[in-house]
């Protein structure tokens, strides 16, 4: 019986430490934060390495990457690291203090179009909290590391609790210089003799198709450009400069259409809308940070 207590003591310790190594980055950083030396950080990786029977780091002098067995490791244990820290905040009475920091895993057009402006606001309101954000639109263990993702597009995660944020309309726009040029297309179709800006999916790596909604009729249409990224900001300050037609989700796109630097271009074939997700572990109760970054991103829009 002590010899079963003293192994989860261990492996809990271990693992306490590995998550410190990899958000500090390598040993000695993590060493500073745990209280620990460097050399003491080390026997208790290698001793958590030891147990699961796999290596976890890859180590240089400067600094420690998971391997891939430690990745799959860390992206297993973290939501029952989270869940530990959540018990331990509530048993102290802290669960409803929105306070800490809240590690949010978010889509790069939200982040930039409509979260940063707002940031500020959001601080405000909680001053005991910080935000890590960490931008990406790769959906593959958004959750790694973090208490909160944000994404664009249908549900997905059994695992998790999803919960909508908004809906947006799927416009498309281009600049007035680009329209003098080359024209303005009476309907989609006529897009296949104009120069389009593509952006890259994700989980595809091709570009986005174009979709038409109208009368609930959807369909796509064939377009072609020669400028492709996964970008917002390239994308839009190419649409900006003239380079071509952009197609984009309407939410964060009303400073660049009020003040006519982009125009909204074929506005009676937009019927297609694009839903914003917002994902959490599944636990009963979420910590009151993330209920309340839930709470307020859904007031942006």
């Amino acid at each position: 019986m002590d010899t079963d207590l003293t192994f989860d003591a261990r492996i809990l310790t271990g693992v306490g430490v590995l998550a410190a190594v990899v958000e500090a980055g390598n040993f000695a950083r993590a060493g500073e934060a745990l209280g620990l030396t460097p050399s003491g950080v080390s026997r208790a990786v290698a001793r958590l390495e030891a147990r699961v029977g796999v290596r976890l780091f890859d180590r240089t002098p400067r600094a420690a990457t998971l391997t891939e067995e430690g990745h799959h490791f860390y992206s297993q244990v973290t939501p029952l690291l989270a869940a530990i820290e959540e018990a331990a905040s509530e048993a102290a009475g802290a669960a409803a203090t929105v306070a800490g920091k809240l590690r949010v895993n978010i889509d790069p057009w939200f982040a930039r179009m409509v979260l940063a402006p707002n940031l500020q606001r959001f601080l405000a309101r909680y001053p005991l909290l910080s935000v890590d954000l960490i931008v990406s639109n790769h959906r593959e263990e958004m959750m790694t590391g973090t208490d909160v993702a944000v994404r664009f597009g249908p549900a997905e995660g059994a695992s998790l609790i999803a919960r909508k944020i908004l809906e947006t309309r799927v416009l498309t726009c281009a600049a007035p210089a680009y329209l003098e040029r080359r024209g303005m297309p009476a309907s989609p179709h006529d897009l296949v003799d104009h120069e389009a800006i593509l952006f890259r999916d994700p989980q595809t790596g091709l570009p986005f198709t174009w979709v038409f909604g109208r009368d609930g009729n959807v369909f796509d249409v064939d377009i072609r450009g020669r400028v492709t990224t996964d970008d917002p900001t390239t994308a839009i300050e190419a649409c900006l400069a003239g380079q071509g037609i952009f197609q984009s989700l309407e939410l964060g796109m009303g400073r660049w259409l009020d003040r006519g630097e982009l125009v909204h271009i074929l506005a009676d074939w937009s019927d297609e809308m694009w839903p914003l997700y917002a994902y959490h572990p599944s636990r009963h109760l979420p910590p009151a940070k993330v209920r309340a970054f839930l709470d307020f991103v859904s007031g942006l829009s």
